[in-house]
């Protein structure tokens, strides 16, 4: 099943992402930090990026000499990508159902690795076999998601201000739905993974701080602009706009400011992050 909610979802949001890039780099840095531990890409190595955005882990995959290929189902994402990494091959496709190795062809991949990005399938396990037919015998595939809402703050700090204010009002996903937490039920992921092919599975609880006075700012005005580019943020926009008139969005910002102020932690927004990196292999 083509995933076209999340083509649509994802190619609306591109823009903001793009323009966030080195905010979200420097807010996830530990959680890339520990992937790329965990995966240890290296000279020699051919590594396919699912999900790739921006093209982070691609830029540091190729800094450690492997031949990296990112997929996303976003053209502005893979633009953006393209541009950051010039070396890398970057497709444009859904990778629960691409011909990952006909798109681009070559050796099959030694390493799959994801940051955030493959909690958005329709069909997981269809896409982790889709996947596993692109890896090489013996190769890793290595994740990073998110777990529940409830420990991350992420999802809600800030925006339920603006969430408060539409009617009717979001709905919370239900669990498993294709989302930034579809995975959070470890014992779901095991069983996908494993109903996948995958072996060896081993999925760990990784806690981090979500650092947004990164460049020596309180981190509020880093806050506000991701929170507004977001999903959540262009709807309400889209909205509220039209009914409270541009100085009555102006002033619902300023009350996600307050918001975001009264979280301050020594002066600086950090609150929790509560992710799983998650490792399986390809059985030779």
């Amino acid at each position: 099943m083509a995933n076209e909610s999340m083509r649509q979802n994802w190619t609306d949001g591109a823009a903001g992402w793009v323009a966030n890039e080195a905010v979200f780099d420097a807010v996830f840095a530990p959680v890339t930090a520990a992937l790329l531990d965990a995966a240890r890409p290296a000279p020699g190595r051919r590594v396919l990026d699912v999900g790739c955005g921006t093209g982070t882990l691609l830029a540091k995959s190729a800094a450690a000499g492997a031949q990296v290929v990112g997929v996303d189902i976003s053209e502005g994402m893979a633009a953006a990508a393209r541009g950051r990494v010039p070396e890398a091959t970057v497709l444009v496709a859904d990778a629960q159902t691409a011909d990952l190795l006909g798109q681009a062809p070559g050796a099959p991949f030694d390493l799959v690795v994801s940051r955030f990005g493959v909690m958005f399938f329709e069909d997981p396990q269809a896409a982790f076999a889709n996947l596993r037919r692109a890896a090489a015998p013996g190769a890793r595939l290595v994740f990073a998601c998110w777990r529940s809402l409830e420990e991350n703050p992420m999802f809600s700090l800030g925006s339920t201000v603006l969430a408060d204010r539409l009617d009717p009002k979001p709905e919370s996903p239900a669990p498993g739905a294709p989302g930034p937490t579809a995975f959070a039920d470890r014992g779901r992921l095991d069983a996908l993974l494993t109903g996948a092919g995958w072996d060896s599975v081993r999925i760990d609880a990784f806690d981090f701080t979500c650092d947004y006075g990164f460049n020596g700012t309180d981190g509020v005005e880093e806050r506000v602009t991701t929170v507004l580019s977001g999903g959540l943020g262009r709807l309400a926009r889209e909205q509220l706009v039209p009914r409270i008139g541009v100085d009555g969005w102006e002033s619902l910002v300023d009350e996600v400011r307050a918001e975001l102020r009264r979280r301050l932690v020594g002066g600086v927004l950090r609150f929790p992050g509560a992710v799983w990196i998650a490792g399986a292999e390809n059985p030779a």
